[in-house]
């Protein structure tokens, strides 16, 4: 605890966004600079609340309040050493995470939360500031040959910790570059790709190999994994929902995934800049009537790329019911609260419609024109699921271009090595995995969305981190590698 009466001293502050008319004309980052002295405050309003909830809150258990301790008084190489003790990526969830840790921040019962995902960007930008963060290869190798397939941030942190133990590593990624979801599926306005660049170099610098366009299952097959001790299946969720009512074979419709990936690979430099360019990306909303169909983060990844490419319009449509603004009561502190919340994309513009079921893509000459919708409310039942119900007389008939189906992900891709592999799967499709992230199949290890379904980056890093630790036991019998938080006693 930095001060004791810091959280009644200082109210909650955030960088602010660039102008709205600035930032919609590129894909840089929207936040400004944050100044030291106002972040040391901002560590100032965390608590010595005896019970650090915020370690629950976080799925990776960062030492929170620690680290908050330490920057307060200037520490902040300490700080950083801290930080990383229990995750890989700050750079990524200090942007990225929609930090469950600030909801279950004690100091969240009634006044706004501890700025807790703003003060660890900060310590690992320091960091890399000063220098601090460098290459740190393991001091020996143990011989064994570890696969991991996919570089997600699942594959990165799970390859990162084996590397770290001592095993050769080398990471399988179908993409032309290395990154997957960091890469293609984030937009560069949430996190420019050198972000992504500057911890590539360092973990190739501490000995991960890295091998991009090879689809393990085609360009490499089952049986030539077999000179790897072990094998960690980091696939990710990638098969996307889709939304089978009349008029699906319309063209300009499309999966959010494959219209936000088009578009980082043109910042990027994968695609030409060039409109008329046989490899320019096939999707553009220029000048174009846009409906995005979800109201979750890649709903809003894709409408601030909208905005950016320059859409006539935006709309976006979410089948369940608003939101509150506050925390609902069934939802009590300190869980995870479903309550509205307004991203800088929803600032930017455009409209947001709740309770909005999708009845049919119209079209003309094959091509779409409009969506066709009824409003929807959702009844209780005693004892029974909420029943949806159209509300007689809503109809309505939406003017649209393009739509983008952003209802999330079902699971791993039916046609991946795993299918190959023989491995049982779950009932939601996913790999199924026992208590130790192994598979049905010995020496073969699941991680991340592959294995939970849709998830968080945070998540996916906590996932990688695990499964790593139970590698490490699997070839060698026993591990250094930390489990979650403090508790990293060798097993």
């Amino acid at each position: 605890m930095g001060k004791p009466t810091g959280f009644k001293e200082y109210p909650r502050q955030t960088p602010r966004r660039r102008p709205v008319e600035e930032r919609v004309a590129d894909f840089k980052e929207i936040y400004m600079p944050f100044p030291e002295e106002q972040v040391r405050r901002q560590t100032a309003r965390c608590m010595d609340c005896g019970v650090p909830t915020c370690h629950a809150g976080c799925p990776l258990g960062n030492l929170i309040p620690d680290w908050n301790d330490l920057v307060y008084h200037g520490r902040w190489r300490e700080a950083l050493q801290r930080l990383h003790q229990t995750n890989n990526f700050p750079e990524f969830t200090g942007r990225l995470c929609p930090a469950p840790c600030e909801e279950a921040c004690v100091l969240a019962i009634n006044e706004p939360p501890v700025t807790i995902e703003l003060i660890e960007k900060e310590i690992i930008e320091h960091g890399f500031e000063n220098g601090w963060v460098r290459p740190q290869p393991p001091a020996q190798r143990t011989g064994r040959r570890v696969a991991v397939i996919g570089s997600g941030p699942a594959g990165l942190a799970c390859s990162a910790q084996l590397n770290q133990a001592g095993h050769e590593v080398t990471v399988f990624e179908r993409s032309p570059r290395i990154g997957g979801l960091l890469r293609y599926g984030i937009p560069d306005f949430k996190m420019e790709k050198k972000i992504l660049e500057r911890r590539l170099r360092i973990l190739k610098e501490e000995g991960i190999v890295f091998k991009a366009g090879v689809n393990v299952g085609l360009d490499l097959g089952a049986g030539d994994l077999q000179t790897f001790d072990a094998i960690v299946l980091c696939l990710g969720a990638t098969r996307p929902r889709d939304l089978p009512i009349p008029g699906r074979d319309l063209s300009g419709i499309y999966f959010a995934m494959d219209f936000l990936t088009g578009q980082n690979k043109l910042v990027s430099g994968e695609y030409p800049s060039d409109p008329d360019s046989e490899m320019a990306p096939r999707i553009s909303a220029a000048g174009k009537h846009i409906i995005v169909l979800g109201g979750g983060d890649t709903g809003s990844d894709c409408i601030g790329t909208c905005h950016r490419q320059g859409a006539a319009s935006v709309l976006n449509l979410e089948l369940m019911p608003k939101p509150p603004l506050d925390r609902p009561p069934h939802q009590p502190w300190p869980f995870w609260p479903i309550r509205l919340r307004t991203s800088s994309s929803h600032e930017e513009g455009g409209q947001r419609q709740f309770g909005v079921l999708s009845k049919g893509f119209e079209g003309s000459r094959g091509r779409l024109v409009g969506l066709s919708t009824v409003d929807v409310v959702f009844e209780e039942h005693s004892g029974r699921p909420p029943r949806l119900r159209e509300v007689k007389g809503s109809e309505r008939s939406w003017p649209a271009d393009i739509v983008l189906l952003a209802l999330g992900f079902s699971g791993p891709e039916s046609k991946t090595i795993g299918s190959q592999l023989g491995l049982s799967l779950d009932e939601r499709g996913s790999i199924r995995t026992d208590g130790r992230y192994a598979t049905s199949r010995p020496g073969i290890f699941a991680a991340g969305d592959a294995r939970r379904g849709q998830s968080l980056i945070v998540w996916a890093i906590s996932e990688g981190r695990e499964a790593a630790r139970e590698v490490d036991i699997f070839l060698m019998g026993r591990s250094n590698l930390p489990t979650k938080g403090c508790c990293d006693l060798p097993q």
